[in-house]
Formats: structure tokens, sequence, C-alpha cells
């Protein structure tokens, strides 16, 4: 992709709403909307989903991309830990956990081996640890505590970033404390903002048929509202591509939209990519890049609260992660290195998921953008320059 297939998409908005006769009375309605700033409904969002092309889709998207953003994609210096992969649950999506009967498949890293880690970076000028795996039985709220002092005794200016609301709610209930004083006693402890993993699709009846044992979609929310309360972010993402459908994904992000209503504390939407290698619903095939992109997309008209839509590119590939940048993406996580497997093990496009700094400046160039250097609260870090 280069600057001129950009400015062609930037261009489509007029010809798309001014002077297509073809285009749909409906869609021209929404089209209106969203360039007017307007407010789009569920409805509506359907409607995106199911009738509307992927050049009016994109057209739309990247005009509100462009209106929060300008021409920035943004990217943080970060790292993985991944304290176990054995957990309690059994998501029929998921690739990566092992339960306590075939643990020894698995992994479990001791406090020490989870401070080397830490250290392994020092001197480095990562800004963010991101601290996300299986819920175990035996790594409870008060381990973590003490995990999360012992990184902020040794490195201070690292932002903690970690555990998910199905992690946080197991460990709130097994302490047999409230999601408030949970939250409390480890943001104490060090936490500093939430990833948005486990909230997979909200509706109840399609949790039931794929992660019947986790935390309930009014659980998710409550998590994340109470940290936002406490002045915490957050992200949020949506597991999309299995057996949900377009309905399904507009209500979950309606219920996300409404939420940022209320607190704002989200920084950014993350949709995450079903990938069907080596779990229980591998006979479901995966959506294609196009389809990727159109979720993309709608997510970025749909969500006009949401300041920020990521793209994992570990998950979707490198090649698809430039592309999404003209259908409403404008972050690109983190230069990972190789020690996150929550999306190798499951088929990801990218098995090696590193990119140094320089190589995600120059994928974002590539893509016609302007590379931008954040941290976790997406305050500038290195504004590059657009060349």
């Amino acid at each position: 992709m280069n600057r001129i297939f950009e400015a062609q998409i930037i261009s489509m908005i007029s010809t798309a709403l001014l002077n297509d006769e073809s285009l749909a009375p409906e869609l021209k309605v929404i089209g209106q909307k969203v360039v007017d700033g307007k407010r789009i409904t569920a409805d509506e969002g359907v409607l995106l989903f199911e009738k509307a092309d992927t050049g009016f889709l994109g057209a739309l998207a990247n005009h509100v991309r462009e209106k929060k953003n300008g021409h920035n994609t943004y990217f943080n210096r970060n790292f993985h830990i991944e304290p176990t992969n054995v957990c309690v649950f059994s998501c029929k999506f998921c690739s990566y956990s092992r339960t306590l009967k075939n643990r020894e498949e698995g992994w479990e890293l001791t406090e020490n081996q989870i401070m080397d880690i830490v250290k392994s970076f020092d001197g480095k000028p990562v800004t963010e640890v991101h601290i996300v795996g299986g819920v175990h039985p035996k790594m409870d709220l008060h381990y973590f505590m003490d995990v999360l002092r012992k990184i902020k005794a040794h490195r201070p200016d690292l932002h903690i970033k970690g555990f998910t609301a199905v992690e946080l709610d197991y460990m709130f209930r097994k302490a047999k404390v409230s999601v408030q004083q949970g939250m409390e006693m480890i943001h104490e402890a060090g936490l500093q903002s939430l990833p948005g993993g486990g909230a997979e699709i909200f509706d109840e009846t399609i949790r039931e048929q794929i992660c019947a044992d986790k935390c309930s979609s009014d659980e998710w929310l409550n998590i994340h509202e109470t940290a936002h309360r406490l002045g915490m972010h957050s992200n949020a993402t949506i597991l999309y591509g299995h057996i949900e459908t377009y309905r399904h994904r507009i209500e979950h992000m309606e219920r996300l939209r409404d939420l940022q209503d209320k607190t704002g504390g989200f920084n950014t939407f993350i949709p995450l990519k079903f990938r069907n290698q080596g779990n229980e619903m591998s006979n479901i095939s995966e959506v294609n890049v196009v389809e990727d992109l159109r979720n993309y997309a709608v997510s970025r008209i749909f969500l006009d609260n949401f300041n920020h839509i990521k793209a994992y590119w570990p998950m979707i590939g490198r090649t698809t992660a430039q592309l999404s940048q003209a259908f409403g993406v404008d972050d690109l996580d983190g230069t990972i290195d190789d020690t996150t497997k929550i999306y190798s093990m499951a088929g990801a496009e990218d098995q090696n998921p590193s990119l140094s700094t320089e190589d995600l400046v120059q994928l974002i160039r590539e893509s016609g953008r302007k590379p931008v250097e954040r941290d976790t609260l997406y305050n500038v870090v290195n504004d590059f320059e657009l060349v």
C-alpha cells in the first residue's frame, strides 16, 4: 500500500456519499451521519456489516480515524510476561491453555523467573510490561501482589498493564474479596491498567457455547468499570469470526460504548480474530482478510467515543496490519519480543512476533502513515517524521 492508494481511499467519501447513484439511500443516510460526526444506532451498525461494500466502509472509517488522529499510527515499546498457561477454565476457542491434568505440556514461572524476565530488559527503553496468562489456582491475588511490588521496586518507571477481567474475577473470588476491594488491593500493589482480554462476545448464549465456565459479560464490564472509577485505564476486545452474528458483534460494541460514555476509561478497542488451530473449534473456518478489514472499519465507525482502534499485528500479520490503517486502525501495538505465545499457538500469521522499533516505524511509513511512539496512556514518547 502507498500514499496514492491512501489518497484514493480518502477521496471515496465524497464520491460515495454525493455522486454514487447506486448507493442505497439508507447507507447514504448513515454515511452522512458519520461525516457529520453523529452517532449511529445499533441497527445502522448491523446494516453496515450486511449491506455496505468494503470501499465505502473503508472511506467512512478512514474519515473517522483521520478526524481523531490524523495520519498518526501509534505503537509502544513493550514486552510480555506470561506466568503460566495452566488454566482452570476450558474455553473451546483456546489453543494456549493447558488444564491441571495435562500441565506437563505447559509452564509455570516462579517469582524469580518472572523477575529475571523483567531484569533482562534493564537498560532498554521499554515503557510497559504486559502480564497475562492462564488462570492458575496457586497464582492467587496475594502471589501477584507480591510480584507487582517486586517489579515496581526494581523498575518504578515501568508501566504495569496486566490481568484480564477473567483472571481478576478468579483471584477476587478465591481471596473472598469484593471486586472493589480486590481492585483497590491490586492497584495499590502496582497494577496500573488492564488489558482487554476475556471479553470474547458478551452475548450469554454464545458464551455458554464457547466459554461457559469463565466470568459473565456483566462481571467483565463491572471489573473494568471499577478499575475506571479508581482512575485506572483499560483496553477492550472482541473475539470475532466464529459462531457469532453481526448483531452479536454490534451488541457487544454497544455495551462497550455505553460504558465508555459513563467512565471514559477505555484507551483502545482491539478486535481479535478467531484462529482455529489446535482447539475445540477447529471445525470452524476462519474469516478472510476482507472480513478482517470490514470488522476494523465498522468498529471504528460505531465506537465513536473510543479514541483508538488497534490491530494486533502478530495476530493478523504485518501485511494486513498495514492495510488495516486505511480501515480505521491507528495503533499497531508494540515492538513485542518473541515471548508471547497466546496467538502463535493458535496459528497466528506471525509465528515470530518480534519487530524492532526501526522495523515497525518502517512498516508504518510504508503505509503512508506517521509513526508515533506512545506510552500506555497515549502520551507521546517519540514523534517520528513522515517520510
